[in-house]
């Protein structure tokens, strides 16, 4: 298995390893990830991964809405060119850890480093499958789509630039933990991470590695939230680079009283329970992150990262929006705090509305979405039964 870059895509991987194992215990996975990746300490550390391995890989810089001069400034120019030679390096080592190993089949979820290593797998002939979580496929996954076995894909296959025989929906893996959650489930998540004395509870995350300005927008709208919701306490994943800097903000910002309700972490390895224990979450719009929320049927508001490629994140949204299954509040929008402050108050204090959405988002839920990439790639690496 590999991938990796975020943990949109180790998510999925650690579930559809998780699967595999629950039914093939004898089955060993490899995970070849990025050398350097910090996402690959989580993979690491998991019990159902008997080995792992890292190979170099290049990134190729290009950010949604900022057109051709990207491509023109030096800078730019030179970080590609370096990391285009890590790529080779990448094939390279990539190469010998196939030859050594000796797969039945490889798994590319996407990410920089699925290059080197699906590109090694097709030079020795060895059967790969990829995975698209978002809307517009990776670059990662387009480049070495050619000689794929198959193409599991998270929305309509017809979305996709993928020959249609080749192609399959799955929906989005996420891990055996996102469950639908109702009134008794949400009081016992509660419970479980020392929330049941607050009647709301907001969770605010933007990922593994943070998000800047929805942190600086929480940071000015949160005082206002906890005034008028005397019952409310907000839980902010702030990143591993941005905890210390938000958690000391919320103390010079926040009196004390104010403060004890704020809970700042820089992730949470149980992020399920804290979601479940939500009454609202706030969120970046990747794939897993809609998919998991549609899982537990939780009423969300998403702001979509409009600088990633292809603006995914984007379009990622618009299928949900369009069915009147979460609120979007755009990024420049958080320019301008007033416009999520009222979006987050007007949610928090009407259950009916909150009602309405986590019920059309449920519509989107895939819960047999892990299942079945298992089952591709068990029958991919020749295997008859599932």
């Amino acid at each position: 298995m590999t991938g990796g870059g975020s943990g949109g895509h180790i998510t999925p991987i650690l579930a559809v390893a998780h699967e595999i194992k629950q039914y093939h215990n004898d089955v060993q996975i490899t995970y070849i990830g990025q050398a350097g990746d910090r996402f690959g300490s989580m993979v690491a550390e998991q019990p159902i991964i008997d080995e792992v391995q890292t190979v170099q890989a290049g990134k190729f810089r290009r950010y949604h809405g900022q057109g051709i001069a990207q491509l023109l400034d030096v800078h730019t120019i030179g970080l590609n060119l370096r990391d285009a030679f890590k790529a080779l390096i990448g094939i390279w080592q990539a190469w010998r850890i196939l030859g050594k190993i000796k797969p039945d089949v490889v798994f590319c979820k996407g990410g920089f480093v699925g290059v080197p290593v699906g590109l090694a797998a097709a030079l020795r002939k060895i059967p790969y499958v990829t995975h698209d979580s978002d809307a517009i496929p990776g670059l990662a996954n387009r480049i070495i789509a050619k000689w794929a076995t198959k193409h599991a894909v998270a929305l309509d296959a017809a979305l996709y630039p993928y020959p249609r025989d080749k192609t399959v929906t799955v929906g989005v893996p996420v891990a055996d933990t996102y469950q639908q959650v109702g009134a008794k489930h949400q009081a016992a998540y509660k419970r479980l991470v020392g929330l049941e004395q607050y009647e709301l509870v907001l969770l605010v995350t933007g990922g593994g590695l943070g998000a800047q300005r929805l942190n600086d927008a929480l940071l000015h709208i949160s005082g206002e939230l906890l005034r008028m919701f005397p019952g409310l306490c907000i839980v902010h994943t702030a990143g591993q680079k941005h905890e210390v800097d938000v958690s000391e903000a919320y103390s010079k910002n926040l009196e004390a009283e104010l403060r004890k309700r704020v809970i700042v972490r820089d992730f949470l390895p149980n992020l399920y329970a804290y979601s479940g224990a939500a009454d609202v979450v706030i969120a970046r719009g990747g794939a897993t992150n809609l998919a998991e929320l549609a899982l537990q049927a939780k009423p969300c508001i998403i702001v979509p990262n409009p600088l990633l490629t292809g603006g995914h994140q984007l379009k990622n949204a618009t299928a949900y929006v369009k069915n009147n299954a979460i609120i979007v509040v755009e990024e420049l929008d958080l320019q301008k705090p007033e416009t999520l402050l009222a979006q987050t108050a007007t949610l928090l204090q009407d259950p009916t509305r909150r009602k309405v959405l986590s019920q059309n988002l449920a519509q989107f839920a895939r819960p047999d979405a892990t299942k079945a990439l298992a089952t591709i790639l068990w029958k991919a690496g020749g295997k008859t039964h599932a």
